[in-house]
């Protein structure tokens, strides 16, 4: 009997792993419900629309993909999260009906950094709009009598334009090369930081 209620426990847990990964759902606006999976075997966004006769619409291969991604709805459409021990990201995506295709629309990521939280924070990207805001941290050692302090960046806000990504055409690279077009800016902006805080303390001591 105890043998049976594990194993129904295990399949249990199976079934609610791939539930999770699973998105019933109207993607496409007309009404009736559509799919959307990330497929087991591939590792391939698939989504299976009305409007399109329920044939399959594929995103390239997410190398990364596993238990820790996950796709889940969002008020205009889907988003596929992943999540790893410290950090993760998500990419959001909607159909776009005068296209008749589905788009990345949004991009964001975080971090828990290191035990000390160094490098923490939160970014996101509106890829409609172009608009990047992040909230960026880093450890100070020399702060608090030398004890240390986490130390939040000045919130980071830019513009750039990117061009239209689609899901035939998405796969994690794509979040990358777009995280990393703003890597140089967060460096920039703790940089400055760091000098101001340094400064600070230099006056401190002269007085």
């Amino acid at each position: 009997m105890k043998k049976l209620m594990i194993i129904a426990g295990i399949l249990t847990l199976n079934l609610s792993t791939y539930a999770q990964k699973k998105l019933v759902k109207d993607i496409d606006l007309d009404g009736k419900m559509d799919t959307v999976y990330l497929d087991e075997h591939d590792h391939k966004i698939t989504c299976r629309l009305s409007t399109q006769n329920f044939k399959k619409i594929k995103s390239k291969k997410i190398e990364t993909a596993g238990d820790n991604t996950l796709i889940e709805p969002k008020k205009t459409g889907f988003e596929m999260n992943t999540n790893w021990m410290r950090s993760g990201y998500a990419c959001q995506f909607r159909y776009e009906k005068n296209e008749k295709r589905i788009r990345l629309i949004g991009v964001s990521e975080y971090a828990l950094g290191s035990a000390t939280n160094d490098g923490s924070g939160e970014a996101s990207i509106n890829l409609l709009t172009g608009e990047y805001v992040s909230n960026w941290h880093y450890f100070d050692h020399l702060a608090n009598n030398e004890k240390g302090m986490l130390v939040k960046i000045p919130t980071i806000k830019a513009k750039m334009q990117f061009k239209k990504i689609y899901l035939e055409d998405f796969d994690e690279e794509q979040y990358h090369s777009i995280s990393e077009k703003f890597s140089a800016l967060v460096e920039r902006n703790k940089n400055l930081e760091v000098k101001r805080r340094e400064e600070h303390r230099a006056n401190q001591t002269d007085d």
